[in-house]
């Protein structure tokens, strides 16, 4: 069995324009939390959602237009559920309201809620968001039990920010490929929801390592890239974290060159990058030095940056 089963799957594209609002209730009653919907848009509720189950936790990849959603005080009496969700917004612009005031998301921002209180999600246009659903007991035995809504930014540069975004790309991944998930994928996740919310994994989680490549990826034209600024970001020492690198037989500062060598090939090849210099290339990749970037450039591929460049274009 694979590590992530698409449970369900809908879109109220095919149903009627007045019934699409129940039908929307029904289905995410039963396959994620009872709630409440309203739209004002003309062609009604336009919506999409794809639930998975990855054993201890589910994920669900919600996208539609500008409605709102609302669990009332009176449903969560009659329709209980005993969960946090971590909701991530992919695209548009969201507000949540809660009983302690109203938080703004953007794209890229994350909220922590509990399902036992009440709330309101409006969207304001087209949106997207990713949802992990966590049995409230699991969430609790990994991380600190608070009843307050939680938002990380999305650019957050803390700890927090940094393992938000390492969780946004692997659940990226895991909605776009499900049967190429790890086995260990369920697992991945509650660690990085954990290193988010307290600024610490388990001692044998990849949270650590997801979360440094997260930030690595957000950071390679930096020239001051290095693994102390690397382990400062993600919480850790830079000998554990080139621990958590060791798995796969590798170092901090060899990712990193790695990473930059990849791109700086990729840039190369690109017709669209023609006109850049193979020095402005290796200046954008954060290397110190054209000379520096072709040595370790040959010593990868065999080749140099310029015999990149021709064959290249004189194949295209």
């Amino acid at each position: 069995m694979s590590a992530a089963t698409v449970v369900s799957s809908v879109s109220t594209a095919a149903v009627a324009i007045g019934d699409r609002l129940a039908f929307w209730e029904d289905y995410n009653a039963a396959a994620l939390v009872g709630l409440t919907c309203t739209t004002y848009q003309p062609d009604g509720l336009l919506a999409r959602q794809r639930n998975l189950s990855l054993d201890a936790v589910r994920v669900a990849d919600i996208a539609g237009n500008a409605h709102a959603i609302e669990r009332p005080p009176g449903m969560v009496g009659s329709r209980p559920k005993d969960a946090t969700f971590v909701s991530m917004m992919v695209e548009g612009d969201a507000f949540f309201y809660h009983s302690g005031g109203c938080l703004t998301l953007r794209p890229g921002d994350t909220v922590v809620y509990d399902t036992d209180q009440p709330y309101l999600f409006g969207f304001s246009g087209s949106m997207r968001q990713l949802l992990v659903d966590i049995p409230r007991q699991v969430f609790v035995e990994r991380c600190e039990q608070s009843r307050t809504p939680v938002l990380v930014p999305g650019d957050d540069p803390g700890v927090p920010g940094t393992s938000a975004r390492a969780l946004r790309r692997v659940l990226l991944d895991l909605v776009t490929a499900p049967g190429a998930a790890p086995d260990a994928v369920g697992e991945q996740v509650l660690d990085l929801v954990q290193t988010m919310r307290t600024g610490r994994g388990s001692a044998s989680s990849a949270a650590h390592l997801l979360s440094a490549k997260a930030f690595i990826a957000a950071h390679l034209g930096d020239p001051g890239l290095c693994a102390d600024v690397v382990a400062r970001a993600v919480g850790v020492t830079p000998r554990h974290l080139n621990r958590a690198f060791a798995v796969e037989q590798t170092t901090v500062a060899q990712y990193i060159v790695g990473r930059r060598l990849h791109q700086a090939r990729a840039d190369l090849a690109s017709p669209q990058l023609a006109h850049f210099r193979i020095a402005d290339i290796a200046c954008r990749w954060g290397f110190s030095s054209q000379a520096h970037f072709s040595r370790l450039f040959r010593a990868r591929y065999g080749c140099s940056p310029s015999e990149v460049r021709e064959e290249h274009f004189r194949c295209s």
